[in-house]
């Protein structure tokens, strides 16, 4: 999140850019997210998700800026798969083709061993090669993975969902106000940030608990038109289905 660096002096980024940044594991199972931190810009993505433990069989996805071949062997020894994209200056020696579908979009599937990796022998990391290519777009792209037992096209697919990271830095930087700040200490736009983060997270608990089929900005909406209101939560969000029927009258409109 760019900020002014004459109003966050504490936040330099660049020479003459501020900025903080907000690193998210976003959990498939709801897209909700599972740890959060912030950090000054000058942070790497990679030195916050060194620290973040994953539960025993996740799958993490992430995109070519958290390529690290260190990172690749701590999450393998803790049995934890993960999917990126290969960057297109990685170097591979290619152990093993496996069959290609270009029915399914799959032209390539190999098991590699990447050749900038420090260890050598035998301790070095084998890892999966795929490419794909979209039917939809024609777009062609490599994924690398640990996983061997997950077809291709899965592989392809579980790459996809990682644009609902996207999609959840968008919703909020748009429905949670987190582009201009009240303060502008350091403790100020961190504690601004955590609420909203909050926020979001109790939306979402409300949702899924009462059922409610409305959208987190529905829901938002509605609770911000009526915030200087005492009205049931629920009630406002959820409103009785009987209240909601259109009122009839006995009324008769005589035309001559």
């Amino acid at each position: 999140m760019d900020l002014c660096l004459s109003v966050f002096p504490w936040a330099r980024f660049r020479r003459a850019k501020g900025a903080v940044k907000l690193h998210v594991g976003l959990d498939h199972d709801g897209y909700l997210p599972a740890f959060l931190t912030v950090t000054s810009g000058k942070i790497h993505e990679l030195k916050p998700a060194r620290f973040f433990r994953f539960p025993p069989g996740s799958i993490v996805v992430f995109d070519r800026a958290y390529i690290d071949y260190d990172w690749f062997n701590s999450l393998d020894n803790q049995k934890i798969s993960f999917v990126t994209r290969m960057k297109s200056n990685t170097g591979y020696r290619a152990i093993r083709n496996q069959q290609a579908m270009p029915d399914k979009g799959v032209l390539a599937d190999q098991t590699v061993e990447l050749t900038g990796q420090p260890r050598s022998g035998e301790d070095r990391l084998h890892l999966r090669r795929i490419e794909y290519r979209d039917n939809e777009t024609g777009q062609e792209y490599v994924f690398m993975t640990n996983n061997f037992k997950l077809a291709a096209r899965t592989v392809a697919d579980i790459y996809k969902e990682r644009w609902q990271i996207e999609l959840f830095f968008k919703w909020i930087k748009q429905n949670l106000k987190i582009k201009s700040f009240l303060g502008t200490s350091s403790n100020a736009v961190k504690t601004q940030i955590w609420v909203a983060m909050c926020m979001y997270l109790l939306l979402s608990f409300i949702k899924f608990m009462a059922r409610i089929g409305l959208s987190l900005q529905q829901m938002l909406r509605l609770i911000q038109l009526n915030l200087f209101e005492r009205r049931d939560l629920i009630k406002l969000l959820k409103p009785d289905p009987e209240t909601m029927k259109p009122k009839t009258s006995n009324t008769q409109l005589n035309l001559i």
